[in-house]
């Protein structure tokens, strides 16, 4: 399977107006490729247009809500009315809950469920034809950790992820059987700083926040970048999250009890807020607030990554690799001279 150089991709990016597919799209656009940007948040989008086009990049808004079908497929048949074609469809758009399960209304828990996974099915749905008849393509699929293991106070997104990953597990088969050239990813970031957290509701008294260390949003960037070039399965972003799947796996028992000493005060910040404060769970929060940025309120909790950059770039793999070897063989080569 090939995929085209991002220079010559023309790429639809759902969630655009903020946080990860904000820094998504302005990377695209830097690259050269043609952008088809969307979110709730006109502000958000109407921002990030103007910065791409002000960068020399070449993008287009067309605004929707990922609950409603038929607002994701305009989004996909406006891509190829404008530039001919789609290559990539980044589907990033997501919201949340912050409470204790008893405290979220039926319908609060199936709005969660409507945006973060019901859209993310809508957007396949609706970029999928596209991608076909060009004869290759990329859907990328922002998901989360908690695709892999869930958060207490989380579970309405917790049970989005999980969705997201059953669907493209079963999609990807089915592509596979067919022999499509349409590559399926699910991209799965660790903690973020992105301004997710604000825009979040909350039931917790506060506003809330994720267990630290946080990761940069360039880094998804980046992870989006590389796979919507070279075909990849699935992706952790951030060592840390890579560390949450590996104990998930070997001892689900174990992060039960890890997250249940951490995972309560952890997700709170000491910033009052209410249930009735800014959120975007059924509305966009108007652009006047601030919240259409890149970037959320957590950089000083922030650590670099090593090992996304190493998956990315295995000639650097492989040098660290020979490097550690060498290395041991020259200490095991120290201590045979000493015995001698």
């Amino acid at each position: 399977m090939k995929l085209k150089p991002i220079s010559q991709q023309v790429v639809a990016i759902i969630g655009a107006s903020s946080g990860i597919g904000r820094e998504t799209a302005l990377r695209f656009a830097k690259k050269g490729a043609k952008v088809v940007v969307s979110a709730r948040s006109q502000d958000g989008l109407n921002s990030l247009v103007e910065e791409i086009q002000l960068a020399g990049g070449e993008a287009f808004a067309v605004p929707a809500d990922v609950s409603d079908f038929e607002q994701v497929k305009a989004v996909a048949d406006k891509t190829v009315q404008i530039y001919g074609r789609l290559d990539t469809w980044v589907h990033a758009a997501a919201t949340a809950i912050f409470a204790r399960f008893e405290e979220i209304t039926p319908e609060e828990f199936k709005r969660v469920v409507d945006v973060s996974l019901m859209g993310q099915v809508y957007g396949a749905m609706a970029a999928l034809p596209h991608l076909k008849r060009e004869g290759r393509g990329a859907l990328i699929h922002i998901s989360s950790v908690e695709a892999r293991r869930s958060l207490p106070l989380q579970s309405p997104y917790s049970c989005s992820k999980h969705g997201v990953e059953g669907f493209l597990d079963s999609l990807r088969v089915e592509l596979m059987h067919e022999g499509s050239q349409v590559s399926v990813t699910n991209v799965m970031p660790g903690v973020i700083n992105t301004p997710f957290y604000n825009k979040s509701l909350t039931k917790l008294g506060v506003k809330p926040m994720a267990i630290p260390p946080f990761y940069e949003p360039s880094l998804v960037a980046d992870a989006i970048l590389h796979v919507a070039e070279h075909p990849t399965r699935d992706i952790v972003v951030g060592e840390v999250g890579k560390l949450v799947d590996l104990l998930q796996r070997v001892s689900p028992g174990l992060m039960d009890s890890l997250l249940a000493v951490v995972g309560f005060k952890g997700q709170k910040t000491d910033e009052p807020k209410t249930e009735h404060g800014p959120n975007n769970l059924y509305e966009p929060i108007p652009g006047e607030i601030g919240y259409d940025r890149v970037k959320g309120d957590f950089e000083p909790l922030t650590i670099p990554s090593i090992s996304n950059l190493l998956d990315q770039n295995p000639l650097l793999t492989w040098g660290a690799l020979a490097v550690a070897v060498l290395g041991a063989a020259a200490a095991l080569g120290g201590i045979g001279q000493q015995e001698l």
